[in-house]
């Protein structure tokens, strides 16, 4: 089964219709056959997002609990890791949601993400490979 890692942005769309990425976010989920690996820092994310309506919260929370999402959690030591990157990317500023979703990836050996922003473009031109495919890209 192939392992997609999903940051908050395309989850946001998702439950967002009024978002300017909502329709490519449903074409994304409607294709999507494989399983979809997300952090509770993305889950923080996106539940701070979508905090002006209560029951958009609890349809993604409901989805979390069907399967939609699988949840990883970052273990003890893979805080340190978390340091290390953000010292490395000093330079940018740090999002704890996109570090958890590296430091998942590279324990996983998973390769591809979904995501809005462009911070996982950076990750990819330092890390050489470390992200094979990036479904959205920013719009121009």
């Amino acid at each position: 089964m192939q392992l997609t890692l999903i940051d908050a942005g395309p989850i946001i769309a998702y439950y967002n219709a009024v978002d300017c990425w909502h329709d490519t976010a449903v074409a994304f989920f409607s294709a999507c056959t494989g399983q979809l690996i997300t952090t509770e820092a993305v889950v923080a994310e996106v539940m701070w997002q979508l905090q002006s309506d209560w029951r958009v919260q609890n349809e993604f929370l409901s989805d979390i609990s069907k399967g939609l999402f699988q949840i990883e959690s970052l273990i003890a030591k893979e805080f340190e890791r978390a340091a290390d990157l953000n010292r490395k990317y000093k330079d940018r500023p740090s999002d704890f949601g996109d570090l958890s979703l590296v430091i998942v990836a590279e324990r996983l050996g998973i390769t591809e993400v979904a995501s809005i922003d462009s911070d996982f473009d950076i990750y990819r031109r330092y890390r050489k490979g470390a992200f094979t495919q990036v479904f959205f890209t920013a719009k121009s």
